[in-house]
């Protein structure tokens, strides 16, 4: 299977290419932003070395599907998905935090936990609780943007005092974030999934808050199945999970949690496909359409061609 890890597309009118973790993004007259999802992995803020074929299709239409059903509760920055892999958009000022939100006990806050740490970014944890246990009700914990390297905790607080967001903006960022969570709850448990964690990113055109980049996909998300999660809970058995954790799991496993010193091992391709089929199963959970598999013999080209229909249309 075919997937594609880069991209060097030169699109008119471009003014700025930006290569994230995962996402190549292209600024179009500084206006628009030109987004392709690529097949790249990353986990402890590393990039794999394989990549994961129809991953970029799966996460692209994942966050279109969410941005499309959120937009009553706040603007986002889409505009249009001219190719599986590619959303077109505002160009935005992004607020420099995440605004992480957890529902449950897992993952980074797990571990923390674990650690012997009863606050964390400013909020104080209950005492007692096990891995994977559900908050009494969901918090927020921020973290701050980084260009490079790891996104650090950070607390509403050092937030405001700091400037990094006004108090003002910071207080719709919250408001939006909860409604957010609220109704991607909703729709997890429509589908028989429990939306553990996730994070939104925001930014600002004209005075506006909108809400950009991806939301409620594998890879900002964490998803239990709502099935056996109690019975699993009572028994100290581990979750059945749809995210991106499993992954890390693997990695953990083969020695390597993004520290000094330690060798990022390969994907062997029988481990990459299980991947893929992870992500594919998410995809088909969360929507409950059939995933349809783009044509992916020459990747690059479809994109190019897309991309230009669309940029034809619009300027």
């Amino acid at each position: 299977m075919n997937a594609i890890k880069s991209t060097t597309f030169t699109f008119p009118g471009q003014t700025q290419v930006y290569n994230g973790k995962v996402r190549d993004v292209y600024t179009i007259d500084n206006d628009l932003l030109v987004i392709v999802a690529s097949d790249r992995i990353s986990a402890f803020d590393h990039i794999l070395h394989e990549a994961i074929p129809y991953k970029g299709q799966v996460l692209n239409q994942i966050a279109t599907y969410f941005l499309n059903a959120t937009s009553d509760i706040v603007p986002n920055w889409l505009i249009d998905t001219p190719d599986p892999m590619v959303a077109v958009g505002h160009k935005c000022q992004p607020f420099r935090v995440e605004m992480v939100i957890r529902g449950y006990l897992a993952g980074h806050s797990a571990r923390e936990y674990k650690a012997g740490k009863r606050i964390l970014c400013g909020v104080e944890l209950p005492e007692g609780l096990k891995e994977n246990d559900k908050f009494p009700k969901p918090i927020i914990t921020p973290a701050t943007k980084a260009d490079e390297g790891h996104d650090e905790d950070i607390s509403r607080e050092e937030i405001i005092a700091q400037g990094i967001v006004s108090e003002e903006d910071y207080k719709q960022l919250e408001a939006y974030t909860y409604a957010l969570f609220e109704r991607g709850t909703q729709m997890a448990a429509e589908k028989g999934l429990i939306l553990v964690d996730t994070k939104y990113e925001f930014g600002k055109k004209d005075g506006k808050i909108y809400l950009i980049d991806e939301i409620h996909t594998p890879d900002s998300s964490r998803y239990f199945y709502a099935d056996g999660y109690a019975e699993r809970q009572a028994n100290g058995e581990r979750q059945k999970q749809l995210s991106k954790e499993f992954v890390r799991e693997w990695l953990i496993e083969h020695g390597f949690q993004g520290l000094d010193g330690q060798i990022l091992p390969h994907m062997p391709e029988e481990f990459v496909n299980s991947v893929t089929a992870r992500y594919i199963e998410l995809y088909e959970k969360i929507t409950g359409k059939e995933f349809i598999k783009a044509d992916n013999s020459d990747i690059e080209n479809r994109i190019k061609a897309n991309v230009l229909d669309f940029l034809k249309k619009v300027h």
